[in-house]
């Protein structure tokens, strides 16, 4: 049977199809970040730059992504994904043989926002699908999504390095830029939202069991309504927190290597404790997002956000000792990876679960911004911080304070505060005059707080 009579017979028959193409592409853009620390040192030697000027590259390619995301998710809710994705994906392919052209700072800076614009709308776009298409498989299904960005690099690592090695860094940009952009646009067309009051079948009776563990809106809160709360914020400060730290591994874990010479220990199989932690790191923060997301659909988002934040918080802590022995950098690393990667499939979908679905593109890509400010941390930030020190275990240690302190802000402050919400009815706005509701939405009910409800019906409308 074709993909249209497919879709024309029942839509949510395609589903997992939309959900397989969405993995696809980000498996495409999973390089733009995470093979970004294997070109750090060529372009510093070609460019004849410092790292940290290099390294404001990675930023901008970051803020580029995160910035433009409210807006490409607003693009996607209202025209759908198709077209933006497609031309994403020539974006995601020029960014790479520009930068593997570039001569100059200036040209690598501009490479970088021009992929980070394109890498914004598929990520933007296909987190969307993952979380309109599966209300009742949140957690998991936009975990396997983010997923496919954590693991897609896990493919690539050592044919990315070797060529390096072998041709250079220009060829490798070059070769693997055409890839990529092509995999992105051959996977746009499968990408489409549900249709107006579309839901799951057997929604009905799964809800009361899905708000028994993770209470869901009744109601869709546009972006405006959802910045007026002051638990947008909390999420907010959280994900900032704990981005910080994974980025920063993401981006400097060569840096760190080359300084303890983890970069020529051999460890097993002829690799180098670098080569075999870039293939661990990536794999393991691939695996986290889908079973992090899984896991947070049976025991609660914040249970298992306290959970995940204070085992990288230990591990970075355990780094910071054992940082010169080749094992234990691969191991630790692999394991702040795996805790780190968490935050990809739980934050977009609690934004969804507080601020209902109808919105959850936009408001997710307002809280994925909160990514570009950890870039500036992790980037620039943490190697100022290396220079102005002469080491990296300063930079280690307020990593892993940051994560202790997001655990006690979600165990202690966001799960009392939901938990307050849904029983007491207090709502907890920052402008205490509410904006008019949105003419489309359905109307809120009375035990409606702050985008969280005690469980009620759910109207065909709220799921649109």
């Amino acid at each position: 049977m074709s993909f249209n009579a497919l879709e024309q017979r029942d839509p949510g028959n395609s589903r997992w199809l939309k959900l397989m193409a969405c993995v696809v592409a980000m498996l495409a853009i999973a390089n733009l970040q995470y093979a970004w620390t294997l070109f750090t040192d060529s372009l510093t030697e070609s460019l004849h730059a410092s790292l940290h000027q290099v390294e404001i590259g990675f930023s901008l390619f970051i803020i580029a992504q995160t910035i433009l995301v409210p807006i490409t998710g607003y693009l996607v809710d209202r025209f759908g994904p198709r077209l933006l994705v497609s031309i994403a994906g020539v974006f995601v392919g020029a960014s790479w043989i520009w930068a593997g052209v570039a001569h100059s700072l200036g040209e690598l800076y501009a490479a970088n926002v021009l992929g980070g614009i394109g890498a914004g709308v598929v990520y933007g776009s296909t987190i969307g699908i993952a979380l309109k298409w599966f209300p009742d498989r949140r957690g998991l299904c936009a975990g396997v999504v983010a997923g496919a960005f954590g693991f897609g690099t896990a493919l690539t690592f050592l044919p990315i390095q070797w060529m390096i090695e072998s041709s250079g860094h220009r060829p490798a940009l070059l070769v693997f830029g055409i890839i990529q952009g092509a995999v992105v646009i051959a996977a746009s067309p499968f990408m489409t939202m549900p249709p107006v009051n579309w839901l799951p079948a057997g929604w009905e009776s799964a809800k009361a069991k899905i708000n028994a563990r993770v209470p869901q809106s009744s109601r869709n809160y546009t972006p405006r309504e959802m910045i007026k709360t002051g638990t947008f914020y909390v999420l907010y400060s959280m994900m900032t927190l704990v981005a910080f730290s994974g980025l920063m591994f993401a981006v400097q874990l060569k840096p760190i290597a080359k300084t303890y010479g983890l970069d020529v220990a051999i460890v097993a199989g002829g690799l180098s404790a670098l080569s075999l932690a870039g293939l661990l790191d990536r794999l393991m923060n691939g695996l986290a997002r889908p079973f992090f997301g899984w896991i947070s659909d049976h025991i609660g988002r914040y249970e298992t956000m306290a959970l995940a934040f204070t085992m990288e918080g230990l591990a970075i802590a355990a780094l910071s000792l054992f940082v010169d022995k080749p094992i234990w950098f691969v191991l630790l690393t692999g394991l702040i990876f795996f805790a780190w990667g968490d935050i990809y499939s739980l934050f977009p979908s609690a934004i969804a679960d507080i601020y209902g679905p109808k919105y959850a593109t936009t408001n997710y890509g307002i809280q994925y911004t909160s990514k570009g400010v950890a870039s500036i941390l992790a980037g620039p930030g943490a190697a100022l911080i290396k220079d102005m020190s002469d080491s990296w275990l300063p930079v280690m240690w307020i990593m892993a304070a940051c994560n202790f302190l997001a655990a006690i802000m979600a165990i202690f402050w966001m799960k009392p505060m939901v938990k307050s919400l849904v029983t007491s009815g207090v709502t907890t706005p920052l402008d205490s005059h509410p904006e008019s509701p949105d003419p489309r939405q359905e109307p809120v009910s009375d035990s409606a707080v702050d985008g969280i409800s005690v469980p009620a019906p759910v109207t065909d409308q709220s799921m649109s």
